[in-house]
């Protein structure tokens, strides 16, 4: 099984590292083959709507994103880890999801069908925000529409609140055997 993970935060050794590392330690425990993408390390543009995707499926925009298009069509699992920045996704999270409107049009426009893979492939998303009541609904919802452009299914999120500081989640054994355990589980076919 072949786990794709983003890390997106812009911080590095934070909650939300912190998190992925440990579910990344249980899906290795499950035998998955992981591989870590950190987005801050990668130069990936926006996407300029320029619908050149529209004729292959492929974005022609050329810069590091090139270099994750194959491991997308690849990738059984796809896992996001993002802190929550105003109610979404960080800024390097939404570059990646706004650049894979090529495999939307790839989809939907030029109908050319993901290769397959052994299991069906699915999204989680991981993410941690500071304040205590705040609600994780607009990612959820935009893990399942991007999820549906990489022919995925979003299958579940770790979320956490109240994780202000960096090292809050690290001082916290149940958080981090929780992340093993969804970790585990996203590793199973």
């Amino acid at each position: 099984m072949y786990v794709l993970a983003f890390a997106a935060s812009p911080r590095r050794g934070g909650n939300t590292d912190t998190l992925l590392d440990h579910v990344l330690e249980g899906a290795r425990a499950e035998g998955a083959d992981v591989e870590r993408i950190v987005l801050a390390q990668y130069r990936i543009a926006p996407c300029i709507e320029c619908n050149g995707c529209w004729k292959e499926g492929l974005c022609v925009v050329q810069d590091d994103f090139q270099l994750l298009y194959p491991k997308l069509e690849v990738a059984e699992r796809i896992i996001l880890a993002t802190p929550m920045f105003f109610g979404h996704v960080s800024a390097q999270a939404k570059q990646l999801i706004d650049r894979c409107q090529c495999f939307y049009a790839r989809k939907y426009i030029v109908r050319r069908p993901m290769p397959p893979v052994p299991h069906p492939r699915k999204g989680y998303l991981v993410a941690a925000a500071g304040h205590p009541r705040i609600k994780f609904d607009c990612m959820g919802l935009t893990m399942r529409v991007w999820m549906d452009a990489l022919d995925a299914t979003y299958d579940g999120a770790l979320t956490f609140n109240s994780l202000e500081d960096a090292g809050d989640a690290a001082a916290n054994p149940d958080i981090l055997e929780q992340a093993r355990r969804f970790g585990k589980t996203i590793a199973l076919p």
